[in-house]
């Protein structure tokens, strides 16, 4: 029979290791083993048993998925011949990546799988560092630790923490999530008489010579609330919270309508933080964030929609419309991605029964009027109702300031008529500013936030000066105006 026995070893010494895996140790006489660093491995040793370990293929490659694959390939071409035992640290079923593999691959090569197992580390680990796993709990691998996987409010082992370059990748991870000086524990050869628990701050995680392949390292969950405050979770339990029956006043009153405000000015904000030069931009995209969790909130408690609802949405937008990332589409230049993120578009559209006819339904009227203007002028141009250079938007706004300088000169304006004439001037420059690719909105926001602050230099040369602005010319406000250009304001 082309059969693989996979054996554990427990995670402690010989007298540990169960009855029925010794004897089968023992009948086999010899064995391939990943890693010859196991207490029990000398014992066995001692008593005539011949391993073949896997240790010198650690050295061959960079990547443990490489060491892994040659481990599994190599017992695969053996069992191709008959019968062989393959014994891992601990239980075969637990932190075993060759195992896993071994199980996909084996079967096609009609090879049988067999697994007999000692205790896994878990146990004595819990043990050593007097932790309850019913309060929950993490088994991550710390040659593979991911940040966003990491749950900081359940205690946490990590295994394969084999030797410092490891520790360190772990360190640098976890660091991202828990302060630098929280206490975690190293601990080795759990549940032998060689165990050790040593607890360190997390910065000196890699500093301990000691780490072996049996060494773990424990993270015990966070209590503090303070240090949950980067945690997303935590956010959307403190605006349930204030949503709540026991919350704010504010808060609970507020609906997606008397919102909306809010929404518009924290996102101005943001647009104010980045002119600047990025300063306050952290609290700024917190004041959005928290629009969007309290709208996402009053959907949920009004049995709509939840924040789950909004992630999902746009994280299959995310996929949908950028297949040259996680599709076979390919589009090398921004240009070929916004084309590409056009015609999805456009054809998800075409599949919505319930969207009207107009190509410019799907604008939204409540954006800023030239924002709007904008798109609307972006939506013909998708159609082909459009110049194909800039000159001839350029002559347009020519013909308007024509047309509003006629009406400015008439004996009686027509103020209606001057508004229509502004209107369509307005309009005419949002369509050359298109062509440019620039937002008006946010050409006209620059220029406001200039105007602001070279108004704010006339502001302070006039009361430094002890004077009034009615003391001062045009002529001499403008030369301050002047020095606040000069000044690069």
């Amino acid at each position: 029979m082309n059969q693989i026995k996979i054996l554990g070893l427990g995670a402690g010494e010989l007298d540990q290791l169960p009855l029925g895996v010794y004897r089968k140790i023992i009948q086999a006489g010899e064995c391939f083993t990943r890693t010859i660093e196991h207490p029990v491995i000398s014992d066995l040793a001692k008593e005539g048993i011949s391993f073949q370990s896997f240790d010198h293929v650690y050295e061959k490659h960079d990547q443990f998925e490489e060491v892994y694959e040659e481990i599994v390939e190599t017992l695969l071409d053996h069992a191709a011949n008959g019968t062989i035992i393959y014994t891992v640290p601990g239980h075969p079923m637990v932190a075993e990546k060759t195992v896993q593999l071994l199980f996909e691959k084996a079967e096609k090569r009609g090879i049988q799988i067999t697994v007999d197992g000692g205790q896994s580390f878990l146990d004595p680990l819990f043990q050593a560092v007097a932790a309850d796993p019913i309060e929950g709990f993490q088994l991550l691998d710390g040659t593979d630790l991911k940040r966003d996987e990491i749950i900081i409010t359940q205690h946490m082992i990590i295994g394969q923490v084999y030797d410092a370059f490891v520790a360190s990748e772990v360190k640098l991870t976890l660091m991202e999530k828990l302060p630098d000086d929280y206490e975690v524990s190293i601990v080795t050869a759990a549940g032998t008489s060689h165990e050790k628990v040593i607890k360190v701050p997390l910065f000196e995680l890699d500093r301990q010579m000691e780490l072996s392949n049996l060494t773990s390292v424990y993270v015990p969950p966070i209590k503090e609330e303070e240090l949950l405050y980067h945690e997303f979770s935590k956010l959307r339990e403190i605006i349930a919270v204030l949503r709540g029956p026991n919350g704010c006043p504010w808060d609970k009153k507020q609906t997606h309508e008397s919102l909306k405000k809010y929404l518009i000015e924290e996102t101005y904000e943001v647009i104010d933080a980045i002119d600047s030069g990025e300063e306050g931009l952290v609290g700024e995209l917190g004041d959005v964030l928290l629009q969007v969790l309290l709208h996402s909130q009053i959907g949920e408690d009004e049995g709509l929609f939840t924040v789950d609802d909004v992630i999902r949405s746009i994280s299959e937008k995310m996929v949908r419309r950028h297949p040259h990332v996680f599709g076979d589409a390919i589009a090398e230049t921004a240009e070929e991605v916004r084309m590409n993120w056009d015609q999805i578009k456009a054809l998800e559209n075409n599949q919505d029964e319930n969207l009207p006819e107009s190509f410019l339904a799907g604008i939204s009227p409540s954006l800023p009027q030239l924002m709007q203007s904008f798109e609307y002028q972006k939506a013909a141009a998708k159609v082909g109702f459009d110049w194909d250079k800039v000159d001839p938007a350029w002559e347009k706004v020519k013909e308007e300031m024509n047309e509003v300088e006629a009406e400015l000169l008439k004996n009686e304006v027509d103020h209606n008529k001057l508004k229509s004439e502004l209107g369509d001037l307005f309009f005419s420059i949002v369509n050359v500013s298109r062509f440019y690719r620039i937002q008006p909105e946010e050409a006209v926001h620059t220029a406001n936030r200039k105007f602001q602050q070279r108004f704010s230099y006339i502001e302070k040369c006039v009361r430094e000066s002890g004077k009034s602005f009615a003391d001062f010319s045009l002529d001499e406000l403008d030369h301050f105006w002047d020095e606040a250009k000069a000044k690069g304001l």
